[in-house]
């Protein structure tokens, strides 16, 4: 299997397989003196991390992760400075319950990769889905915490916006409320979390699943990341974001929002800023004009398809052709966009981070 790797001078390679001994990754051209704690790249895989409440699979996995190489320690014992070589690290499965999938061995899951799979390389891995299982993002959490220290300044926080028929009160938008204990939802809006859980409740409860829509923002983006034509910021956006499991749309800015009203309510205007610098007006834009950053906030989000594991039967076809009921058991989301909204930050953070390096590397200014 090829393509296991994304970024240009930032790169990020993922390994490991849903229900193998371990996943993992490599970063290489992350640059030297960089420096973080582990506890800080823990945190942003323990947002992730399965099993936090009873709205997401209930596989028990640690996710603890371990530093291999790349890094120094500092005095302190906690601190780690980045040596400029390629940093590795390893997430133990500690979980696994590869039997819960024998009843699919030899069908296919409607929605689900298992087909495109096998039509590919002539065989898959039924136990969980092997490769193109979402386990494996939590490589890409991990990569995303080294990625924002890169660029000095850079805030990305996501927040889920709607679940299913279920949306926000975008009124109600504080993002001190996203990482709050009592909210398993990852919104910004506290009146929606009896709302949406009543909702999945009930979509668990009928054996179902549902779809979300998350949305990452990232400030302290500097001004003039990107290329045009083929190296643009938001088409490196809208690639990194589509290559997380399950997400079949992407937008920036007003997005498709944009089709449907005048120039001049779509122009996002201008004044001279105390600096100098311009100051916008609006940012229907989402920080990116010709696919180079404005200073703006880079302002991006996706779909997230309801989970394709699932109770309820669903017709298909077996490996020999005879046509089949399937029904998925096992721990799976009811809604697995809700531990997407830290993956969506790791991967705008990893591309921001790239293009960071890519400018500074072909201007030699930031």
């Amino acid at each position: 299997m090829s393509h296991n790797t994304f970024g240009h001078l930032f790169r990020v390679t993922t390994w490991g397989e849903s229900h193998g001994p371990a996943i993992g990754c490599v970063v290489d051209g992350c640059p030297p003196g960089i420096r973080f704690m582990r506890a800080e790249i823990q945190a942003e895989l323990d947002r992730r991390r399965p099993g936090r409440s009873r709205f997401v699979t209930q596989r028990r996995e640690p996710d603890q992760v371990q530093i291999l190489s790349g890094v120094l320690p500092e005095e302190d014992g906690e601190t780690l400075v980045t040596t400029g070589t390629p940093i590795s690290m390893l997430i133990e499965n500690v979980d696994q319950r590869s039997k819960d999938y024998g009843a699919i061995a030899q069908r296919y899951r409607p929605g689900h990769a298992d087909y495109a799979y096998e039509a590919k390389y002539g065989l898959r891995d039924h136990r969980g889905g092997g490769r193109s299982s979402a386990r494996e993002t939590a490589m890409r959490v991990a990569a995303g915490a080294l990625a924002r220290k890169v660029v000095p300044g850079l805030k990305v926080r996501g927040a889920l916006v709607s679940m299913g028929e279920k949306e926000i009160d975008r009124a109600n938008w504080d993002w001190d409320f996203v990482n709050h204990p009592d909210n398993p939802f990852f919104t910004p809006d506290s009146q929606s979390v009896p709302v949406f859980a009543e909702y999945l409740d009930s979509i668990r409860k009928n054996g179902s699943s549902v779809g979300a829509v998350i949305e990452v923002v990232a400030e302290g983006v500097p001004a003039g990341l990107g290329a045009p034509i083929y190296g643009k910021l938001d088409q490196d956006i809208c690639s990194a974001l589509m290559s997380i499991n399950a997400v079949k749309g992407v937008e920036i800015g007003n997005g498709f929002a944009a089709a449907r009203i005048t120039g001049e309510q779509n122009a996002d205007e201008m004044r001279a800023g105390p600096d100098g610098r311009p100051v916008f007006l609006s940012n229907n834009a989402g920080g990116v004009l010709g696919g180079i950053s404005t200073g703006q906030p880079v302002v991006a989000r996706f779909a997230v398809k309801p989970t394709s594991s699932i109770l309820t039967p669903r017709r298909s076809v077996d490996r020999s052709g005879a046509e089949v009921e399937v029904v998925t058991k096992g721990r799976h989301d009811p809604c697995v966009g809700i531990r997407a909204v830290p993956i969506g930050e790791a991967m705008l953070a990893c591309i921001i981070a790239d293009h960071y390096l890519r400018h500074r590397g072909q201007t030699g200014r930031i």
